[in-house]
């Protein structure tokens, strides 16, 4: 049972259909057959309830024109007479062949044994009473004749007793056939009726299976068409003909549209975020703008007075003046004109320089700078101002003040590669920061509250700036104890 239903899993729809038309032809064939040889036995049966009687009456009859004809002759010798009687002889003859032979218990058999007896011994007389006739012998032929009469009475007894006799029989019989008959007909219709009603149910049953797939398609196709393709469900394949295939293919059509779907999503997640990074940097890159110059109305103008005071300088033979104005109006042009762009170290290290100078103009040289640079890392690319402000702070808060009378600390930039990382370093050696202040710094968490910020880009203005650019918490290292100093690293990848 499992290989027929995994052979007609696996057969093609065209003779699927073909195979349900041979079930149903063949079941309404066996049917019709089985009807037709059960009335052809009756019929035939029925054909042979009186053909005993048909048979003694044809030898009744030509008992009769055996008897008449030879009484013709034997009173006119007429030829006609002869043939007619020579004719009718050997018909009865044949006709004598279909009675019984044998001995017999039988009565209705044991008759018909008697009457083929008698009628052999009345043609024997017969003929005798023709040959007579034909040799003149009065006496002979006379008393052969008057021999034949009285057989020939006694056979038309025995004929007519045997052919009642047989005839009460066969009626009997062909009661019984009607009887067959009536009961055939009952049966044959029963029968016609249940392989109907089964050919029915099997057209039923196989169609079913075979438009069941096509219905459940359809219906999935309107279901996603109503709903969301992401919840519904894949269909079954259980056949591997052509339905099969289909559902295959529209199992396959659903999968795409569902990882369709999910990449649409997951991209617009991504360019929502991105979008929502840009707007930040581009917040923290106008705050950090608005926080330099938020003393200056027009930095434009403030460039152009610069230079002319820069030009003045140069005029007179002030070169420091000189020096001193065209460091200004650098360091000031850069954070302006660089405040969203993508750099490289190399110019915010003349940055750095640059603010380094400006400050020991102001303090008199006391500002303590060293730069430790592997010049093969000055072409990697940075976010803009993330080193000065850092610069900044160190020599802000980690070195002492000179206005105080007190000789500043050295700060340290260094540039270096380290497991395919450019680390740019800023390092003091100042009184440090506590251990929760360097934790709540790098969770990000409460940054910038001195009041100092105000005047430059604090330091967490440059961790932000470089989660955003970089996509990731990992970019800055703080290593500082208390009494011990700082180095703040930024770590930038190389690709």
């Amino acid at each position: 049972m499992k290989k027929i239903k995994f052979y007609f899993k696996n057969l093609k729809l065209r003779h699927k259909l073909v195979l349900v038309f041979l079930l149903t032809s063949l079941a309404s064939l066996g049917i019709n057959l089985f009807v037709y040889m059960n009335l052809n036995t009756i019929l035939n049966k029925m054909d042979a309830v009186y053909s005993s009687n048909n048979n003694l009456n044809d030898i009744a009859e030509s008992l009769e024109k055996i008897q008449t004809n030879l009484t013709g002759f034997l009173e006119t010798k007429g030829t006609d007479e002869l043939e007619t009687y020579y004719k009718y002889e050997q018909e009865i003859k044949n006709q004598l062949l279909d009675l019984n032979n044998l001995p017999t218990d039988n009565t209705s058999k044991l008759a018909e044994r008697n009457i083929r007896k008698m009628t052999e011994n009345y043609l024997n007389v017969a003929n005798a009473a023709v040959s007579a006739k034909r040799g003149r012998n009065i006496m002979e032929y006379t008393r052969r004749y008057q021999e034949c009469q009285q057989l020939y009475s006694y056979l038309n007894v025995y004929i007519f007793s045997l052919n009642n006799e047989q005839f009460k029989n066969n009626s009997e019989n062909y009661r019984i056939l009607m009887s067959s008959i009536q009961y055939s007909e009952i049966l044959c219709l029963s029968i016609f009726a249940i392989v109907s009603v089964m050919n029915i149910l099997l057209i039923i049953f196989m169609t079913g299976r075979i438009t069941m797939p096509l219905t459940t398609l359809s219906e999935k196709a309107n279901e996603i068409s109503e709903k969301s393709p992401e919840t519904v469900e894949p269909l079954e394949v259980r056949y591997n003909d052509e339905i099969g295939t289909v559902t295959k293919a529209f199992n396959q059509m659903l999968s795409s549209i569902k990882e369709y779907i999910r990449r649409i999503r997951a991209q617009m997640v991504t360019e929502s975020a991105m979008k929502e990074k840009s707007l930040l940097m581009e917040n923290h890159l106008k705050d950090a703008q608005l926080k330099y110059l938020q003393a200056q109305i027009n930095p434009h103008f403030l460039f152009n007075t610069l230079n002319a005071g820069a030009q003045l300088a140069m005029m007179e033979g002030a070169d420091r003046t000189n020096e001193y104005i065209r460091n200004m109006a650098d360091f000031f042009r850069y954070n302006v004109k660089k405040d969203n762009e993508v750099v490289t170290v190399s110019e915010e290290i003349g940055l750095v320089d640059s603010y380094i100078y400006i400050l020991n103009v102001r303090f008199s040289g006391e500002i303590r700078f060293r730069k430790v640079i592997d010049e093969t890392l000055l072409g990697v690319h940075v976010p803009s101002m993330i080193i000065q402000p850092l610069v900044e702070n160190s020599i802000k808060y980690g070195t002492p003040d000179p206005e105080a009378g007190e000789s500043r600390g050295e700060v340290v930039l260094s540039l270096y590669k380290k497991d395919d990382m450019a680390c740019i370093e800023v390092s003091d050696k100042g009184p440090g920061m506590p251990k929760e202040t360097v934790e709540r710094i790098l969770a990000r968490e409460n940054v910038g509250t001195d009041p100092d910020e105000t005047k430059g880009i604090g330091l967490n203005n440059v961790i932000s700036r470089l989660d955003l650019f970089y996509d990731s918490r990992e970019c800055v290292d703080i290593i500082s104890n208390e009494g011990e100093g700082t180095r703040i690293i930024i770590k930038i990848p190389m690709e």
